[in-house]
Parts: C-alpha cells; structure tokens; sequence
C-alpha cells in the first residue's frame, strides 16, 4: 500500500469485491477492474438512427424476417435445415452468417417464436430515434455475446474480442491489425500460457484468423477500415462499444461530459471526484488547460488542509503530473500533512527526496484507507485487505502509535468490516489504545 501512496483503487475495488459473503467458487462472479477510456465523441443520435438500417447486418435480419413469412421452426427456435438451405441461397449468406442473422432477427423481435413457428415481429414501421438507437444497442448485444459460442471462427479472437475491441475504441485514428494480433498473441501468451510450439502455430494462424474476424465485424456495422489502413470503430460501433463498456462499469466519458470539468477551480474539480460527480477521465482535460506546476500548487494548498478524501482526490490527480511538477511538490515536504506524500511522489519519478520512515509508511496506510471511507461511503458487511494475515495484524498495531487524526475511524472500520476474525480483535484492540493516546 504504501509504495503507491496514491491510488485507492485496490483499497476501493477490495471492498466492492468482498461485499457480499463469499459463495462457491463457481458461483463466484468473475471481478473485472474498472478501467478509464479516453473521451469520445460521438455522432448525433439522428444520424447514427439513419445509419442503423443501412448496416449489412441489419439490413439482412430485416429481409430474412421478410422471407420467412411463417415458418415451423426447431425444437431450438432455429429454421428446419431445408428452409436454412433455401434462406442462404436466396440471401446469399452463408451457413454460419445466416445463424447469426436469426439470431439478431429473433432477439431484436424482427421475427417471433410462438407455438413452434417463426413469424414476423409485431415491431412498428417506423421506430423513433431513441427506439432505433436501443435496436442497435441489441443488436450489437446479440453479436458480442456470440463469442462466447463461437462468432468469428477463431478461437483466439472470440477469447479476447471484448479487449480488441476495447483497443480500437481507445485509438480513434485506428488500430493496425499487426499490432492487434501483436496485443492479442501477447495477452493470450500471459493468460493461457499456451508454450512455444503453441505459440508458434498461433502465430502463424492468427493474422488470417483476425483479418476474417474483422471482416464480420464490419459486417455487423462495428469497424471500418480508414484511409490509412488502420480499423477503427465506425461512429455506430463508437455509440454501441461505449455502451457496452459502461454496463461492465467501466469509466468511458463522451468529449462534452468531460468538457464540463475542464475550467472548475481545483477546489471545485476535488469536490467533485470525493462526491463521484466526476470520475478521472475528467482529470486530464482539467490538466490541459493549466500549466503543471500551477496545477499542483492549487492542489497541494487543498490537500494541506483538507480531509483525507480530499488528499485521496488530489493524489489521484498529481499521479497524472509527471517532473514538471517537481517544483511545488518539493515545497509539500515542509506540510505536515503533505510530506510524506510528496516525499514518495517524488521518489517514484526518481527525484531526490528524503527517505520515509516504517511510522510514514503506517501513516500513509491509515491516510489511504481513511480516504476510502470519504470517496465510497461506508465500509461493506466485510472488508478484507490485499496485505498477508500477519502483516495486516502488525500494521493495525502500529497504527495507535503515528498520530493519524482518522486513526480511530479507520481501527473501528477494520473491527467492524474485516472477515478475518484475527484482523477484527486486532483492530478493536488498537482502537482501544488509540482512544486511550487521544486522551
């Protein structure tokens, strides 16, 4: 905790993680870190409804649903295989786009399943922008949870669809699909560990595998290829992958959201994170428009004095600054309540700094968790710490003794919330010393 003094983000993930009693491990749900994407800006949305019929995907889920009229279907709600035969031919798709066809069709409520025969939906003629623009969220739904069974073919792609697609979003200029078979062979070496000879056959697989892949997404309205050669998002593929990328609680802002951000005072712009009113994709807009060392003046003055919520907020933003921020952050050394915090900021940029102290280390780590009290509200029913057992039970102690204000506050937290019955009486037990010290 102490050697990346500034980041809450393990502290406040531990504690949305362990919220809830853990269950088997296979109904354990699978944690995803929430990430920040750079800002977007998207297409007006009667444009984008304008574009969503002309998208091939589309287009032939609305004349399948014409072709088929009324039609018995499979025990499975797929069109019996003669009917499959005559719908590709007469389409021009083939067996494995067709399927994804249907399935759009179905989904989207172009076609409708009762009594064992498709028919099609009751959907009106003519959809508001609104209602066209949640067809297409659904339909971009249907495409991506494919991967899971098989969308592009490819193994390897459909196992790491969600993250190239995340990439490409990131690049608004485009991706060059070398470096995204480079990310994806890269990924799938650290998660599956799959040895050389493996590596070796997926090397030589993959570029075929992903120009194949790419050509589907396109299909489906999600990529294009830019002039330069590069695949980027289409603006459709920019309005449904943000979409998608907020349900899974990720940080993914539009250009006017964080616009907004960008001229508060540094006093206004601290508030706003502690409350959650913004989030840090708004920090580095706010960074552009002052110089570096005014910037970490300003904040640095409001840490000094603030809560510990408010030098968590302020530490998330002078994470961002890189040496040019030297000067004042090398002034914070003489705060009492900024010290220890600019002493380690400027050790991780390799500045020369004066060492902390194991009591420093202890202060920081109370600071930390204090300040997760001010930005996430309470503590969950559990809270557990990434820190071993006993070391965990050797910081508690010490805490009583580094003259931390938030001390108590924190002790009673970790007695109230930590699932570890020996953490627990360890905390209630410093926190007795602790009101013991304060009188």
């Amino acid at each position: 905790m102490a050697n990346n003094v500034f980041d809450l983000a393990e502290l406040r993930k531990l504690i949305d993680e362990q919220a809830a009693p853990p269950g088997p491990p296979e109904e354990t749900p699978v944690e995803h870190e929430a990430l920040t994407f750079p800002p977007v800006t998207l297409a007006d949305d009667a444009e984008l409804a304008r574009a969503v019929p002309q998208v091939p995907l589309v287009a032939d889920a609305v004349r399948l649903a014409g072709w088929t009229g009324t039609r018995p279907v499979t025990p499975e709600g797929l069109p019996t295989e003669a009917d499959a035969a005559a719908a590709a031919a007469e389409l021009g798709l083939g067996p494995s786009r067709l399927r994804l066809v249907w399935i759009v069709a179905v989904n989207t409520g172009l076609l409708q399943i009762l009594g064992g025969r498709a028919s099609r939906g009751p959907l009106p003629q003519r959809l508001t922008v609104e209602a066209t623009l949640e067809f297409w969220d659904g339909v971009v739904m249907d495409v991506l949870d494919r991967a899971d069974e098989g969308l592009t073919g490819s193994a390897v792609v459909d196992g790491h669809l969600a993250e190239m697609l995340a990439t490409i979003y990131s690049v608004r200029s485009g991706v060059a699909v070398a470096n995204l078979a480079r990310g994806i062979l890269q990924s799938h070496e650290v998660a599956c560990a799959p040895g050389e000879t493996g590596m070796r056959r997926m090397a030589a697989d993959l570029p075929g595998e992903l120009l194949q892949a790419l050509s589907l997404l396109a299909y489906c309205g999600v990529v294009e290829q830019t002039a330069a050669g590069r695949t980027a998002l289409t603006p459709l593929g920019v309005w449904a992958i943000r979409r998608d990328l907020l349900r899974e609680g990720h940080d993914a802002p539009t250009s006017a959201e964080v616009e907004v951000f960008a001229d508060l005072t540094a006093a206004d712009l601290v508030d706003a994170l502690v409350s959650g009113s913004a989030t840090q994709s708004a920090v580095a807009g706010w960074l552009e428009r002052r110089p570096p060392e005014e910037a970490a003046r300003e904040l640095i003055a409001i840490a000094a004095e603030g809560t510990a919520g408010r030098r968590g907020a302020v530490g998330a933003v002078l994470e961002e600054l890189g040496p040019e921020a030297e000067s004042p952050l090398r002034e914070a050394l003489d705060l009492p309540l900024m010290r220890r915090y600019a002493a380690s900021w400027l050790h991780i940029r390799d500045l020369d700094a004066p060492p902390l102290s194991p009591e420093d280390h202890t202060w920081i780590a109370v600071d930390s968790l204090a300040a997760l009290m001010h930005l996430s509200g309470h503590a969950a029913d559990r809270l557990d710490t990434p820190e071993p057992r006993e070391d965990l039970i050797r910081l508690v102690a010490e805490m009583p003794s580094v003259g931390h204000p938030d001390t108590v506050a924190v002790l009673d937290m970790l007695a109230r919330a930590h699932g570890d019955e020996a953490v627990v009486k360890a905390a209630r037990k410093a926190a007795m010393k602790a009101r013991s010290f304060a009188h």
